[in-house]
């Protein structure tokens, strides 16, 4: 694993090492939405197996107390990439140029976009349920007509049997999909993917948490001026208190206190001679 605080550069192979910064303990790619994509393209068309976390304060932060949280954002399957603003933040404050994340649902839009015209066949596993799920599709079928959705499934709220599990890997392989879309939230789509991934012929994995809850028009999205600002979590909380309050109490002060640290260390180093 190639760790750099060096910028983004552009690179003749799309399936290159991309440059890893640490924070807080996570290598963070270097890595914008147009390479991203030209990453994912390259592994399909060389049938190569890979997962994208897009990751965010609270996957970095829970990372730490949470193992098997923590081997999926180190296995070298993964590419993890900045989803939220204060990620690139502390990224571009440690010697890089990013001008903007990767972020979950506009690399998902993009993608789809882009799956139009390069005919890659796509699953969807997550969602609330059947209906959001179906709505899910609908949406985008609509959006991008001509993408090739090759089927989907909404997991319960438990664990799979192992009978269930066997079928859903089944499912997927059979539908030949090359790029499965995973929305069923931070831990458990990195856990999903990690576990999945030696089982699953599909070559690209990609964990969008609630991407799938905006597409479907299920949860509205923070304007962009707050998301600029680095101020979606705020948003999201106003609109989903009973299920997030937790969340941001106890994982953004972590990052922030976390991250002070590893940059007050990082400047130490750069001033010794």
């Amino acid at each position: 694993m190639t760790l750099s605080n060096s910028p983004v550069q552009p690179h003749p192979d799309p399936i290159w090492a991309p440059l890893r910064v640490d924070v807080v303990g996570v290598p963070l790619a270097v890595i914008d939405y147009d390479r991203t994509l030209d990453w994912i393209e390259a592994m399909v068309a060389e049938r190569r197996r890979g997962y994208v976390c897009a990751c965010n304060t609270h996957t970095v932060s829970a990372s730490h107390e949470d193992p098997e949280l923590r081997a999926a954002l180190l296995s070298s399957y993964a590419l993890n990439v900045p989803d939220g603003m204060p990620l690139v933040w502390a990224l571009n404050a440690l010697g890089n140029s990013l001008p903007d994340r990767v972020y979950g649902p506009e690399l998902m839009a993009r993608a789809f976009a882009r799956a139009r015209s390069n005919g890659h066949r796509v699953y969807l596993y997550g969602g609330r349920d059947h209906d959001a799920l179906l709505q899910l599709g609908i949406n985008l079928r609509t959006r991008f007509p001509g993408v090739n959705v090759v089927g989907g499934y909404a997991p319960p709220f438990r664990p799979l049997s192992t009978e269930e599990r066997s079928a859903i890997i089944d499912e997927i392989n059979e539908s030949e999909a090359d790029v499965v879309w995973v929305g069923i939230g931070v831990p458990k789509q990195e856990k999903w993917m990690a576990a999945m991934r030696p089982h699953l012929e599909a070559p690209v994995l990609v964990g969008v948490g609630a991407a799938f809850d905006f597409h479907a028009g299920l949860v509205p999205q923070a304007p962009p001026l707050l998301q600029g600002a680095g101020l979606e979590w705020a948003y999201r909380l106003a609109h989903e208190p009973r299920r997030l309050w937790r969340r941001y109490l106890r994982y953004n002060p972590r990052f922030v206190h976390a991250f002070a640290r590893q940059l007050a260390a990082h400047r130490a180093a750069r001033r010794r001679p």
